[in-house]
């Protein structure tokens, strides 16, 4: 099937654009662009393009709730195929200003979930690499 449009980017609401590109840019690799004091563009290496726009006074969602102020989305990121890559992983992140909010099971999920600096969620997956 055609698509109808091509893919551009994913766009993150946030109070501070250029803190939280440069929060991601460390998280997942490249170079933050800022167009305008409201609008920051990061290409991941080999991933997607996230843009950070102004959203002055957002309230981030209330993870895991889906009943009000539920996450809209979230980001996956491959923090590695041990549970030693898992933990050197969780540690930077930490370092970088994440916050848990959901580190139990692990073993069980293969995932723990964060919040970024501007209350998003993201989750560190452990993937088995072929």
């Amino acid at each position: 099937m055609a698509p109808v449009a091509r893919f551009r980017s994913v766009v993150v609401d946030c109070p501070e654009p250029r803190e939280l590109a440069r929060f991601y840019a460390q998280v997942g690799g490249g170079n933050p662009e800022e167009q305008d004091p409201d609008w920051v563009v990061l290409q991941v290496p080999g991933g997607p393009r996230l843009s950070f726009q102004r959203a002055p006074g957002l309230t981030p969602p209330e993870w895991p709730r889906a009943d009000r102020n539920a996450q809209q989305f979230h980001l996956d990121f491959d923090g590695g195929a041990t549970w030693e890559d898992m933990d050197a992983a969780h540690e930077k992140v930490l370092a970088l200003g994440a916050r848990p909010l959901d580190l139990e099971d692990r073993e069980k999920k293969d995932f723990m979930v964060y919040a970024d600096p501007a209350g998003h969620p993201f989750c560190l997956c452990r993937i088995e690499h072929a």
